[in-house]
């Protein structure tokens, strides 16, 4: 794998497109100061996915695009591809040629593809970190990283090494999946605690789901029953509609009935009126006819008596043809003018007879016309009062009906006042009855309230206590692990390979007893004091005898096991000769041997080797100490040496035998206590999982017990609600229905007051008799035609008389002067 290719499209100072190609090995890039051979090397850890802009030489990340010249404007964007070449498949992609690319805007957003496909940085540096090359691998080293990495620390050293033995990878990906497994742990414990409280809740959930169900089914059926009452009532009405249709209907056939039978008499007296007029017609004709054919007659029976006079005159006449007396003629003409006069007085009076009867005539005519007319309006009268009769009669039906109707409604309307306030107080009754239920459990839930809090609280505790006992065990546990590890350590550093551990494994039991470390014991603090006085005899195996040392010299030479020191158990014992300096010990140094305790087989060799040593606390009293007694050894808590003429010391010393047995030997202890108190922790800790169980359990049934009163509390008030609203609905259709009916009655009162009018007009009406009927009436009207008549007859012979005067008045007209010129005459003659 080697980089082909790399890229640059207006990164830094590559304003224009720049690709350089490289080959298989070292390639130097050459160039004078700001020609921009670093920024070649930034645009690598760039679009490698380097996030630092102070890695890369500037302020912020958007100074890697191209800032613009005096001659050349800026650009919006920076672009780097570089191009790999995976032929060895050392990436793990499936492709012998990589190309990654990153792009950046102004803006500050960025893009990232691999092979020209849009991909996120974490997939690019996945990619780069499994072969060994990415933003973290240090496989681009700038200016000052060597001199980094010489003068780093040894724990920056160790992540340089991790990080070319491919560790750092696999740390980043543990570290990753340890949040990962840390925040799914975070998430599953509040899935349990709300697992747990979901369960808490589910019983009382349930009991009040099932007391919403039953809730829900009561609801229904009354729903149902109140569909029902209404489905009922609304046959009822329609029943009461089809009866008040059919009385509507009747009284309608009866009302057409009469409106025809009043049609058809209608008719009758306009047909009767017609021929009423055309005989009235007829009749004056009649008596026009009678009455000329009466002055006609008059006038015959005149011109007969005329004509007879005149023929008596003419008779008279020839008889005179001998000469009539003048005298006679002039007495005669006398005579004919009075009675001219006579009968001029006659016709006078006659006319004035016939006035009179003229005006009697028309005055009775007229009274007739108008009795003719009062009989009409009678007549049409007596129509109009049928008619209206079984208009009323219809009306007072009707309203005695709709009485009828109202009364059934008021009722049923009365009944049903009585029902709804019979639910009304049944609803306040239940009403009263379980609010002094809900009061009870209200004070009930105070002291529910109460305990559900002391067993929250106790059950706190008991959590906080299990959490620090947790975390406490926790604690032992890793300080019990820490030990073992240790002691696993300093085991496996106390496993030697050289001449004492030969003869450990080999010549055990024949004359060699084991190290010398594991069979005497220090005082802790002094192990490396000891160990520095000991020197090579710390690391040295215990032999019986010279005998059994001789031996086991030659068994590691036969053996070629190695060297090792070996210390003589049968060495005399005696007691320490050294002398104590001038003055005492120092405060604080004591003698080696009251520092070691050995056993019998070893003490005298130990008093040898430890003879004339002092342990102090540092090493310039060690320096005085010999300075003013020279036959002691002084030796420091640090394992500083000094002696008469001489001094040892200094840093870097490697642990000796003694001391690793003596470290092993405390971490053992710690270990022993430790594990004690890890046990004594997981037995409290038990304790008090016991009792968070059972403060749990306490809290959980005061929850139940306090959940169960809620939901007892919440269906008493949901059935409270209930009552209330049956209540209130049952007041208001009480109210309603109390409304209704009194509309009702109003409108029966209404009705009632148009029946009674009815029924008084139509009695009114029917004990009316009609004018005609009247006694007197026709009597009247009998006597009104014969007037008339009367009259007619008066006057026709009044005209008679008139007539019959004027012929006779006629007649004797200029008679009297004929009679004088004849007496005139005949005295002439």
């Amino acid at each position: 794998m080697y980089l082909k290719s790399l890229t640059l499209k207006g990164f830094k100072s590559f304003a224009a497109p720049t690709t350089l190609r490289f080959e298989p090995g070292i390639t130097a890039v050459v160039g004078p100061n700001g020609s921009g051979k670093s920024n070649v090397v930034d645009a690598l850890a760039w679009v490698l996915g380097e996030q630092g802009a102070k890695t890369l030489r500037g302020a912020k990340m958007e100074d890697v695009i191209f800032a613009g010249t005096s001659s050349r404007a800026p650009l919006g964007r920076a672009e780097v591809t570089v191009t790999i070449d995976n032929s060895d498949n050392a990436l793990p992609i499936e492709y012998t040629e990589v190309s990654i690319t990153r792009r950046m805007f102004r803006d500050g957003a960025s893009e990232y593809e691999i092979n020209g496909s849009g991909c996120r940085l974490m997939d690019i540096q996945e990619l780069l970190s499994d072969s060994g090359i990415g933003r973290e691998m240090h496989v681009i080293v700038g200016q000052g990283k060597l001199n980094e990495i010489l003068e780093s620390r040894p724990e920056d050293r160790r992540a340089f090494i991790e990080e070319a033995a491919g560790v750092l990878k696999h740390r980043r990906r543990k570290e990753k999946a340890v949040r990962k497994l840390e925040a799914m742990s975070a998430n599953l414990a509040r899935l349990t605690d709300l697992t747990s409280e979901l369960r808490r809740q589910l019983k009382p959930l349930g009991r009040q789901a099932e007391v919403a169900r039953r809730a829900q089914t009561i609801q229904a059926d009354l729903r149902d029953a109140r569909l029902r009452l209404a489905a009922d009532d609304l046959v009822a009405r329609r029943a009461e509609l089809h009866g008040t249709a059919e009385a509507e209907a009747a009284l309608r056939r009866d009302h057409d009935a009469a409106a025809a039978r009043l049609a058809t008499a209608s008719d009758e007296l306009a047909a009767h009126e017609a021929a009423l007029t055309r005989l009235s017609e007829r009749t004056e004709s009649a008596q026009q006819s009678w009455f000329r054919l009466s002055a006609l007659a008059e006038r015959v029976d005149a011109t007969v008596r005329i004509a007879r006079e005149r023929a008596q005159h003419l008779e008279v006449e020839p008889a005179l043809t001998g000469g009539p007396d003048p005298d006679a003629l002039e007495a005669e003409a006398r005579e004919v003018e009075a009675a001219e006069r006579q009968l001029l007085a006659e016709l006078a009076a006659a006319r004035v007879r016939l006035d009179a009867a003229r005006a009697e005539l028309a005055e009775r005519e007229r009274s007739a016309a108008e009795a003719e007319q009062v009989h009409l309006a009678a007549v049409r009268a007596e129509a109009d009062r049928r008619e209206g009769l079984a208009r009323l009669a219809g009306q007072v039906e009707t309203m005695r009906a709709r009485v009828g109707s109202t009364d059934d409604a008021v009722a049923e309307l009365s009944e049903r006042i009585e029902e709804a306030a019979a639910r009304a107080e049944a609803a306040r009754a239940e009403f009263e009855t379980l609010q002094g239920r809900v009061g009870e459990l209200d004070q009930g839930e105070v002291g529910l309230d109460e305990h559900h809090e002391r067993m929250v609280a106790a059950l706190r505790l008991a959590d906080e206590r299990v959490a620090e006992l947790q975390s406490a065990e926790r604690g032992a546990e890793r300080e019990v692990a820490s030990l073992r590890a240790r002691i696993d350590a300093l085991s496996t550093a106390l496993e030697r390979k050289d001449g004492a551990a030969w003869l450990t494994e080999n010549l055990s039991g024949q004359g060699i007893f084991g190290p010398v470390a594991k069979l005497i014991k220090v005082r802790t603090g002094y192990e490396g004091a000891l160990a520095a006085v000991l020197g090579a005899a710390a690391d040295a195996v215990a032999a019986e005898s010279f005998g059994a040392a001789r031996s086991a010299v030659a068994a590691l030479k036969h053996a070629d096991g190695g060297r090792a020191a070996i210390v003589l158990g049968d060495w005399p014992a005696a007691a320490d000769s050294a002398q104590p300096p001038p003055g005492g010990l120092p405060d604080g140094a004591r003698w080696a041997l009251d520092v070691v305790e050995a056993p019998p087989r070893l003490r005298g060799a130990m008093t040898a080797m430890l003879s004339g040593v002092v342990v102090v606390a540092d090493l310039t009293i060690a320096l005085d100490l010999v300075a003013a007694s020279p036959w002691l050894r002084a030796v420091t808590l640090d394992g500083d040496l000094v002696g008469a003429g001489w001094v040892s010391g200094g840093s870097d010393r490697k642990p000796s035998t003694l001391e690793i047995t003596s470290e092993i030997d405390k971490a053992r202890a710690e270990l022993a206590a430790a594990e004690a108190s890890a046990a004594a922790l997981g037995a409290a800790l038990s304790g008090a999982l016991r009792e968070q169980v059972a403060r749990q359990d306490a809290a959980e049934q005061a929850l139940a017990a306090l959940n169960e009163s809620d939901a007892a509390i919440s269906a008493s008030y949901e059935q409270l609600g209930r009552l209330a609203q049956d209540a209130r609905a049952a007041e208001e259709e009480w109210r309603r229905l109390l409304r209704q009916r009194e509309e009702l009655e109003t409108g029966r009162a209404q009705t009632l007051e148009e029946l009674s009018e009815l029924e008084t007009r139509l009695r009114n009406a029917e004990q009316t008799q009609p004018a005609d009927a009247q006694p007197g009436h026709l009597r009247a009207r009998q006597q009104i035609a014969a007037a008339v008549e009367a009259a007619r007859s008066a006057e026709v012979e009044a005209r008679l008389a008139v007539r019959t005067a004027e012929e006779r008045a006629n007649a004797v007209r200029g008679r009297a002067d004929s009679l004088r010129r004849a007496a005139t005459a005949e005295r002439a003659a």
